[in-house]
């Protein structure tokens, strides 16, 4: 049985944290069916079929542009954005690495979203971050 644990630091109430409690909660339906030793994109695929049960919308592999200006210096493609609200982001590895952190963090600020997961398949089970970026969407777009 997998056992999820949750760290708030002072209470904090997380933008989207209902979203955000339900998306963690089938991520952790996910592995517990699955288990640990698949590539990412077997993940992704049953993480999507989890999303269409929840009746929840979603786009996969999105496309966000990142731009200086005018002009159009570069892009990314985020694993999953849920109610066009909430960036999810899945990794198999075995610890979180600050470049995976930071890149959750570009993807928001790209789309001027608030608040981003990221869901860490390891072998002891799943592990997830909220990455909330600070800047208003007002001020990331």
């Amino acid at each position: 049985m997998i056992i999820e644990r949750r760290i708030y630091r002072d209470n904090l109430d997380y933008p989207e944290s209902e979203l955000t409690e339900m998306l963690i909660g089938l991520a952790f339906q996910m592995y517990n069916r699955l288990g640990y030793g698949y590539q990412e994109k077997y993940y992704h695929r049953a993480y999507s079929e989890l999303l269409n049960g929840a009746g929840l919308s979603y786009r996969r592999e999105q496309m966000a542009i990142i731009q200086f200006g005018q002009k159009k210096i570069g892009r990314y493609f985020i694993d999953f954005l849920v109610k066009n609200s909430v960036v999810v982001e899945f990794k198999v590895a075995n610890d979180f690495y600050l470049q995976h952190a930071k890149q959750v963090l570009g993807y928001l600020k790209a789309i001027g979203c608030k608040v981003g997961l990221l869901v860490l398949i390891t072998k002891s089970g799943i592990k997830v971050k909220r990455i909330v970026n600070t800047k208003s969407a007002q001020s990331a777009k």
